[in-house]
């Protein structure tokens, strides 16, 4: 249990964070992935290359030292670590390393002088601490998908039983039960999270459900990154027939009630979560602005099925935007880049409206800029991270 002083102590080590938390967690991965071969498959190697990882850790680790005192004031951190834990299918068995490591680095990185024995035993206490509670709620996220009609514990295995090329960079997997059992419903925006051995080496990934439950299977819409092991594997040696390992669907970046008018915004990829989203908000006679943003016409997915709903829905509108200018194919709305001006032009007059976004992290950056700017309430703004969560600012 944490005490008084404990907790004095990892707050008084906040400043020591700050000025050197990356370093801290770049050490802390290196000795994690090279002494503990097993969680490996439970981290992207290319966020570990990028530094995205390190400072989603940095991050996360500050903001849990300063509110030491009032967990509470971490809200949706605690539920979004959880949602991406119970994806990857961290377990129990995972903390007791993870912390090991953590403390080895402190010592390491701040040194004896500064990380004394007294420092260590209370980042040991708090470390415990953040443990018990992540371990408690992701069991009960646990317990609940695999009571769920539908749902299961673990890897379940799915058949691919479509395969749909929707732009020159991303395809549709269509994923039924091998077992021919009932499939799990979800929330529009929430995800699976997918375990595939390649050439004898485990990785794990998440991707967003594109299509709202039905019954009979999930969607998947991968994009092809230039180097990107999984997606590669998946759009060259995964078709019709072939088996994959999911785990059940969960996420909190989700399509919340409401009856204001709704506003999705997507850049590249980030589209798939907004078109389960779409699909849902359709029936219920609200406005709808569909944004998207795509480099140009040959990498725009979904570009007929959403011009095929604005006509069908008169409450439908939708924009698109091309940052390079296209020839020969449909032209989008605008050139360029989404910027305040064109936001301003393409968003309900009133503000008071329900906002998702999801994108790359420059692009949600300055989506996010531009709605506080143009007065649409922060509350009502919602936006996830494809990776290890950032700050926008």
């Amino acid at each position: 249990m944490l005490n008084a002083q404990q907790r004095a102590i990892v707050k008084a080590t906040v400043p020591l964070l700050e000025t050197g938390g990356e370093a801290l967690t770049t050490h802390f991965y290196r000795l994690m992935l090279g002494e503990y071969p097993e969680v490996r498959p439970l981290f992207n190697q290319a966020h570990q290359a990028s530094g995205a990882q390190p400072r989603a850790l940095a991050n996360a680790v500050l903001r849990y030292a300063r509110h030491i005192d009032e967990l509470e004031q971490l809200g949706g951190l605690v539920k979004q670590i959880i949602n991406k834990h119970v994806a990857l299918q961290i377990l129990p068995h995972h903390y007791p390393i993870v912390g090991t490591c953590l403390l080895r680095a402190i010592r390491e990185v701040l040194g004896a002088e500064v990380a004394t024995d007294e420092v260590i035993a209370a980042w040991a206490a708090a470390y415990q601490q953040l443990a018990d509670l992540l371990i408690a709620k992701e069991e009960q996220l646990y317990d609940e998908t695999a009571h769920a009609r539908g749902g299961w514990r673990g890897g379940r295995e799915f058949r691919v039983i479509r395969k749909e090329q929707e732009s020159a960079e991303i395809t549709s997997f269509y994923l039924a039960p091998a077992d021919g059992g009932p499939l799990m419903e979800f929330l529009p925006g929430q995800y699976i999270g997918m375990r595939l051995v390649i050439e004898g080496v485990e990785v794990r990934r998440n991707y967003s459900l594109s299509a709202v439950p039905n019954g009979e299977y999930y969607r998947i819409s991968v994009k092809r990154e230039p180097n990107g092991k999984v997606s590669n594997y998946l759009h060259d040696r995964v078709g019709p027939g072939d088996s994959l390992e999911l785990f059940p669907p969960v996420g909190g970046f989700t399509l919340l009630p409401g009856t204001k008018p709704l506003v999705l915004i997507s850049g590249g990829v980030g589209i798939t979560p907004t078109l389960a989203m779409l699909t849902a908000a359709l029936p219920q006679g609200r406005p709808i602005h569909f944004i998207h943003c795509a480099r140009n016409a040959g990498v725009h997915a979904f570009r007929e099925w959403v011009d095929e709903q604005a006509h069908k829905h008169p409450h439908l509108r939708r924009f698109y935007c091309y940052s390079e200018a296209t020839v020969g194919a449909p032209q989008p709305d605008a050139v360029g880049l989404l910027d305040r001006e064109r936001l301003a032009r393409w968003l309900p007059e009133e503000r008071d409206i329900d906002v998702y976004f999801l994108g790359p992290k420059p692009f949600m950056a300055a989506i996010q800029r531009s709605l506080r700017e143009l007065g649409v309430p922060e509350q009502q703004c919602h936006y996830e991270f494809f990776g290890p969560a950032a700050s926008l600012a």
